[in-house]
């Protein structure tokens, strides 16, 4: 037989926690509803184009990796990026030198190409220039003058307020954390008509990626593909041209006056 006393005080529990239920709903809205709302805000965003068209692309022991549907960017999230403390550290470990006639040829596969579409005596940046500085060295022994730039090393901002003939990104875009403002930023600096020239390792299929030994540098958080460079082309109403597997030159297209135009509409 069971006790009334028990009863009574079951009942009176229940009761009670009902109450609680219902005010708790009144006073903090749906749980499940703000738990959903709240998976909305931290939804992961391409750092280049900023869609939600994400998805983990791939993944190791140190991080992950997402990739963009509409502009093909692969990215690591922030939350797996070095301090910047961490970062430095890394550079500085570099031994690049213009005396180095090893890296000179390396870096010979950005040069050529942009030397060979300069007009004479043209003005260029260097942007990212690193603890060694060498590409500029390279231009200005052809006779060109140059502005270098890197936030570490040579970090006068006042290189980004001016426009040049040509811009070089030399094994630096895939350091980028923020990829849609850094490049809007390097672009600014290109002059109409102008060239901006980038080097950088392409990505291809998963497969490839998994064994790839670029992506295993912590430093480089930002991985483009061809088809990531003809959309941010797109983007910029840009002339696009690839050499190799991994030189990049993008062209300004000119400003007309308005004889041009109307030349090219007869």
């Amino acid at each position: 037989m069971i006790d009334p006393l028990f009863l009574a005080i079951t009942l009176l529990v229940g009761i009670f926690n009902l109450l609680i239920l219902t005010h708790s709903r009144q006073f903090w809205g749906n749980p499940c509803a703000k738990i959903e709302s709240q998976c909305k805000l931290s939804k992961i965003v391409c750092s280049l184009c900023n869609a939600d068209l994400v998805s983990r692309f791939y993944h190791d022991k140190y991080r992950e990796y997402q990739r963009c549907a509409q502009c093909q960017l692969i990215f690591v999230p922030m939350a797996h990026h070095l301090s910047r403390t961490e970062e430095k550290a890394e550079y500085d470990l570099h031994q690049n030198s213009p005396d180095d006639q090893g890296y000179r040829d390396f870096l010979s596969r950005i040069f050529a190409p942009m030397h060979d579409r300069l007009a004479a005596g043209s003005k260029g940046l260097d942007f990212g220039s690193g603890p060694g500085p060498t590409l500029s060295v390279m231009f200005e022994e052809a006779g060109y003058s140059m502005t270098i730039y890197d936030p570490f090393y040579a970090a006068d901002e006042t290189a980004l307020r001016e426009h040049y003939d040509f811009v070089t990104v030399s094994e630096v875009v895939e350091h980028f954390r923020e990829p849609k403002e850094d490049l809007d930023r390097v672009w600014s600096c290109v002059k109409p008509g102008g060239l901006l020239g980038i080097m950088t390792k392409l990505t291809l299929d998963v497969e490839s990626f998994a064994s790839w030994h670029y992506k295993n540098d912590r430093t480089h958080v930002s991985f483009f593909s061809k088809e990531t460079f003809k959309w941010l082309a797109n983007r910029w109403n840009a002339d696009l041209t690839f050499f190799g597997n991994d030189v990049i030159v993008i062209s300004s297209v000119p400003i007309r006056t308005m004889e041009q135009l109307e030349n090219h509409q007869r």
